[in-house]
Order: C-alpha cells, then structure tokens, then sequence
C-alpha cells in the first residue's frame, strides 16, 4: 500500500460515524448488510450515511452491489488488510519478538463476498 492509500483510509476511518459503519460491516463479514440495515443499525438518517459510505468508498474501504431494490454494502478486506499491514509492516524494528498483526480472511457464507 502506498502513503497515499494508508492516509485516505485512515482520513475516511477518522469519523465516529465513519468507523462504526466500518466496523459493523466488518463484524457482519463478508455478506455483508444491506444500506437501511445499516442504516438502522447506526440510527443514522439515510442522506448522512450516504455521504459517509460514499467517503468510505473513495478510500476503497466498502463496496456496493444493488441486489435488486437493495443495496448491499460489504467491508474491503483486502483493503483493510493492506491498511494493517502498511501500519505494522516495520513493528518492533522487525524483532523476532514481534508479529504483525494477522490477516483478517473472513469465510464465504452465502452470497458474492
């Protein structure tokens, strides 16, 4: 990951409405929620949470898929793992004692992830 990357994301993660959208679409793995359901579940008015998606894509953190009437949003996880690696990739000066953080590689479990 470049500089430029790691800044964008962690810019687009620097929201509390940012990072608990994030964060739940994560936790939801890669099926990942449909808008209102995450809508709902940030009690977030659906124009607000447009814009903050709408940052969290530039950042290539989530993509989207309209399934129909719905739009389902899913976390980048390739993004969020290069972000951590980008973050740990020189931990500890590279000792021994030190392992970076691990891959975050979440199971298909239904649709396309």
């Amino acid at each position: 990951m470049k500089s430029e990357s790691a800044v964008s994301a962690l810019n687009a993660l620097s929201h509390e409405t940012r990072l608990a959208a994030f964060r739940a679409l994560v936790q939801a793995g890669p099926d990942g929620l449909a808008v209102g359901e995450l809508r709902e579940r940030l009690d977030t008015p659906a124009a607000t949470l447009t814009a903050h998606l709408n940052v969290l894509r530039a950042a290539a953190l989530v993509h989207d898929q309209r399934e129909g009437r719905v739009i389902r949003v899913r976390a980048n996880y390739l993004q969020m793992n290069a972000l951590l690696a980008y973050l740990t990739e020189n931990c500890c000066a590279g000792t021994v004692s030190c392992d970076p953080v691990a891959a975050c590689t979440p199971k298909k479990t239904g649709a396309r992830a």
